[in-house]
This record gives C-alpha cells, structure tokens and sequence, in this order.
C-alpha cells in the first residue's frame, strides 16, 4: 500500500511483467493447477499444501515485505499486516487454499494498484522523449554531433528546420516559428527571432537557427517540469493526510477486534473454529484499502495530467485548493493585458504638422523606453521612412526632445506642455483618450501643439472569455494593480470586472490578498510570480503567467501556468474542481463499502475468498475512478 521510490525501480513497460503482477500470476497459475489437480485426486495432501504455501511465497513476496518493513522500520500496522494475519489465519485453519486465494487476489489488486499509480506518476517523463538524444554544435567553424548529455552552456547549436532542440538556449542567428506544445501545451507555433529564447524538446519548424546553450540537457527547462511534477505528486493535501492519519491508527484497531473475536467468545462457550474464521474474514472485509486509495491516484494523475498540459502545480494540497476558490486577484499588467503596449490611437491638432506619427518615429527612434518602442514598431509596420534628428535629448520623467529641420520636436507627457504653458485647458480629444485607459504622448514643439499618439497595454484576447467562465463558476474576479484608477477602470469595464483596487504597491497587494481571505477564504492570486511574489505567497494560491524558463517565477508560485495563456486559468481550476469531487466519490463509496462488508464479516454471511474478491474489486474501482484525472 506504499507507494514511493521503489515504483520508479519497479516500473515496467507491460502490466504482466511488472515484477508484483508477474508474482501474482504466476502464484495463480499454481492455484489453479494445485485444484485441478486435487480435484482429480492426482496428489497427496501434503503435495497440495506444498504447493499452496509456493503460491502464498510467490504471490505474498512483494507486499508481505513491504508490511514487515512498515511495521519493524516506521512502527506501523498497516494494512498488509492485517492481510498477512489473515492469511496464517487461514492456514492455521486448515484453509490453504483460501489462504493461497486471498494472497493471489491481493497481489492482484495491489500489483495493479501499484502498476496504474507508477505509470500515472512517471507518464510526464515521455515529454523527455521529445528531446533529441543528439545535438548538432558548431566548433571552431566545424559541425559536430555529439551526443545531448556531453551540451555544455555557451556551446553554439545547429538546430535545422523539422528538428527538436536538444536544450535551452538565445537565438543567436535566423528565424523561425517554434511549436512549444511539450512545454506550454500551446497548439500554435511561437515566432522566435535574435534574442529570444527556446527551450528544449520544442520543435523548429521552418528556418535554420543559431543558439546559445543556456543549459545543460539535465537540467533544461522541461527536464525541471517534470523533475518538479514529480515532486509535487508526493506533496500530500489535506485530505489525504486526513485519510492516512485515520488508517494508521484504524488498522491496528482492527488487528485488535480480530484478536478479541479468537479470544472472547469461545470463554462463553461458543465454537473456536467458528469465531476463529470470522476473525479472519473480518481482517479483510475491514481493512482500509479503497479508503486509503481514495485520493492519492486521483491526486497523482490530476498534477500528472496538469503537467503534460502546460500548467505545473506544485503539491496535492495546492490542486486541493483550486477546486476551494471562490475569489481571484488578478495583477493587470501582464496578466490581464499583454504586457507589450501598442499604438491604438494618432490624433492630428495642428495643420502645419500633420504627419504626427512620422514626426514621433523620427525622434522615439532613439530611446529606450517601452512606450518610444510602440511607437517605433507602429512606425515601422506602417513602412514610415523617418526624418533627419540632431541633438537628440532624453528630458528625465517627461519625455524626449530632438531637432528636425530649424525646429525642435518635443514628444513626451502632457506635463512636459503644461510646463511651455501649451496645455492651457483640457483638450476634449486627449481627455477622451485617457478615459479609455490609454497613456497618451503629445507631439508638438514650445510653441504649438502638433498632435498626439495613444498607447495602451492591450487586453489578452481570451481575457473576457475567461471572467464570464469564472462567474459562471462562482468565482469572484477582483483587479489588484499599480496602475492608475482611470487606467484600470478602464481596462476593467472591457474585461467585464467590477472590483478595482489600483495605486497599489507590492504591501498594498498582499493586504488587499488577507481582506478578500477574510470575506471569501480561499483566494487566488495570478501575476507575474516576480513583482508579485509577497501576494502570490499570501494568497491560498499563487498562479505564475507565462512561467516557461523563468525560475523566479516557478519558485514564488503554487501553480505556475507555463504559456503565456489565460486560458489556462480554467482547465487548473477544472482539475482542482474534478479532484476534489473524484476524491469525495471515492470516500464516500469506500465508507459504503466498510459499512457493508465489516457487519457481513461479523455475522458470519461471508467466507474468506467472498471478502477477498469483494474487497480488491472496490479498491481497484476507486484506482479506476481515480484515473479518471488523467482523461480529457
């Protein structure tokens, strides 16, 4: 009933040569040879026990040291005690073959149990497959192949179209589009160019690439996902710290009973064969086996499933949590919106300057800020030419400044204006524009106005989809920002979210996270698992956007949400939703179970083989609606 480190030495491709489920059939073949053979009187009595205690060593091997194990190294009665207690019962009794039967069938189920748990948990390391086992380097002008392992960080990779890229690296030369599916579960390919980054087990799809390692093979990106998924599979939640608490000392109460029922009502004068068998009986119809597997396959395939899809979740009690939420925090820059800002908006004021955009591209061209890049790509995709600019000058806080011709162009704030006295009262078009949520930039020189360029952070497309989705599931969405109240009101009306609480500074947000605990108890938190590391850690759980490569981000998160997606949001959140029902069906059908079969056991209605074949079939159900997680 353990399941540890020992499933990844055991683990076999095919259920029939997993070492447990080769045991135990072949301990079947025994028993249902040694029958036949009884039957047809074809051997002695003491051949048939013989063979029968072969059946009961080759089927019990597995787990029976297991139990001895648990119990002499962690002081434990678990359940594989009460199963062997049944099992020298039985002998005792003269039952061999019910005896050899009960230790088939639980090897059996426990093998499978075992099987089915083992590949849930190891299923994500196929992802490494993906990942080319040689890679192609460029040395001293000379092209190599060597073998994926022998990469070094700073080694130039060879990566030609159609190939995987063997580990993570910076594109150094070319472009391409690459499919990120085995990392992000994102079906559409990502446009890489010169300095971006790609991660290994991706897919180069059209163009040839230069790269940088940045990693070794063993410890890319991909092999830390799964080197994490694998970890939070043994993180344990709630519940089923519960469920294990409840076994350990329900087991031992049982052992107990059993003993009583050998020992007390035969000084009562009552048959000891009789009560002997239904001790034995009540061993097995009593031990916890279903109730023990209630939550942890379902666990371990949820996280399992998680994974291969793109969304990391880094414990049991954090997929737990996520079927608990009621309210989410979302941070707007970033997360709700793209984080890259673009131009949506040129507006002419002065006749005399009307090209406002060719005249902003002229003088943005060389700075460094992100909103002079927005205004440099719309530039550029317009196929504006730009004009000649000399004494170039940042003005710190308010804008640029540059010469075309005679005149000197300003492009900045319309602060910087209101400081020429340009900006005497409120212009109806820019007042409009910030009320939209845009950060508007003014183009004009000392004296005159020429126009003015609107940029803004645009929403993620799926970002209403996604608030709709998340009221429909009862979730309350608030906006947790630094940004202004005019830009996130703004921002927040399209979204479709009604709660604002914006100026906020990294301390705001984790007290604005412990309120909303206090109202709706189980909140989460989405940001960039960076800036928004205290609140991602205050919230019940902390979702990371876009975490792909990012270790800062993985490590201040719950969940970590590898591609740039929103949509991502709702399939976490489904998975801890289905868990946590599977979990409870599970519970609830064992409890069922016991309360059938322990009366049944104590009043003599079963036999031996009857608990047996009752009992392994409701726990191999519960394994089966457990894996259930792992399905679409």
């Amino acid at each position: 009933m353990r399941h540890d480190g020992n499933n990844e030495e055991t683990f076999a491709g095919k259920w029939y040569v997993h070492p447990p489920m080769r045991n135990a059939l072949v301990s079947g073949g025994l028993i249902g040879a040694t029958l036949g053979l009884a039957h047809f009187g074809h051997i002695s009595h003491l051949t048939e026990i013989f063979l029968y205690l072969a059946a009961i060593a080759m089927g019990g091997y597995h787990w029976v040291r297991e139990g001895i194990e648990e119990l002499l190294q962690e002081r434990k009665i678990g359940i594989e005690i009460l199963m062997i207690a049944a099992t020298i019962g039985s002998a005792i009794l003269g039952m061999w073959d019910e005896a050899a039967l009960l230790v088939f069938l639980y090897g059996m189920a426990e093998g499978l149990e075992e099987y089915t748990y083992a590949k849930t948990k190891h299923s994500i390391k196929k992802l490494l497959n993906l990942a080319p086992k040689q890679a192609r380097i460029l040395r001293h002008d000379k092209e190599l192949i060597l073998p994926a392992e022998e990469l070094a960080v700073g080694d130039i990779l060879i990566v030609k179209p159609g190939e995987s890229i063997p580990t993570d690296g910076v594109i150094t030369k070319g472009k391409s589009s690459v499919n990120e599916a085995s990392l992000t579960g994102e079906s559409i390919p990502a446009e890489k160019k010169e300095g971006d980054r790609v991660f290994a087990a991706t897919i180069n799809q059209e163009g040839a690439l230069l790269l940088k390692a940045t990693a070794t093979f063993a410890d890319n990106t991909l092999a830390r996902l799964i080197h994490m998924v694998e970890e939070a599979q043994e993180k344990k939640g709630k519940t089923q710290l519960f469920i294990e608490k409840f076994g350990n000392r329900y087991s031992p109460l049982v052992l107990f009973t059993a003993l009583l029922l050998i020992a007390v009502p035969p000084l009562f004068g009552f048959l000891l064969t009789e009560w002997a068998t239904r001790a034995v009986v009540f061993l097995v119809a009593a031990a916890p086996c279903a109730l023990v597997m209630s939550t942890p396959v379902a666990i371990a395939a949820g996280i399992g499933k998680a994974g291969r899809t793109g969304i990391l979740i880094k414990g049991g009690i954090h997929l737990e949590n996520l079927g608990k939420i009621k309210a989410i925090a979302f941070d707007k820059t970033g997360t709700l919106t793209m984080g890259d800002p673009v131009v949506t908006d040129i507006i002419t004021l002065s006749a005399k300057n009307a090209d406002i955009l060719r005249l902003a591209y002229s003088i943005e061209k060389y700075s460094e800020h992100p909103l002079a890049k927005a205004i440099v790509r719309k530039a550029q995709e317009a196929g504006i030419d730009n004009l000649e600019v000399k004494d170039f000058m940042a003005i710190a806080g308010y804008g640029t400044q540059g010469k075309i011709g005679e005149e000197t162009i300003f492009v900045g704030k319309p602060g910087l204006f209101k400081n020429f006295n340009r900006i005497r009262h409120s212009i109806p078009q820019i007042e409009r524009l910030k009320s939209e949520g845009k950060t508007v930039i003014i183009i004009g020189t000392q004296e005159t106005i020429a126009g003015a360029i609107a940029i803004r952070d645009e929403i993620r497309p799926q970002g209403k989809r996604v608030i709709k989705k998340l009221r429909r599931m009862g979730i309350k969405p608030f906006m947790v920002t630094g940004d202004s109240q005019t830009v996130a009101q703004a921002i927040a009306k399209e979204l479709g979210i009604d709660e604002i609480r914006a100026d906020l500074t990294p301390e705001d947000k984790v007290a604005v996270i412990k309120n909303l605990k206090r109202t709706y108890e189980n909140v989460a938190m989405v940001g960039d698992g960076i800036n928004d590391a205290p609140a991602l850690a205050t919230a019940t759980v902390g979702i990371a956007m876009g975490a792909a490569g990012t270790d800062t981000a993985i490590e201040a998160a719950n969940v970590a949400l590898m591609a740039d997606n929103l949509a991502k949001l709702l399939h976490a959140i489904h998975l801890g939703k289905r868990a946590k029902k599977i979990s409870l069906q599970n519970i609830i059908f064992s409890l069922l179970v016991l309360a059938v079969l322990v009366p049944s056991a104590l009043a003599g209605v079963l036999s031996v083989a009857l608990a047996v074949f009752l009992h392994e079939s409701s726990e191999l159900l519960a394994v089966a609606n457990g894996l259930r997680m792992a399905r679409n």
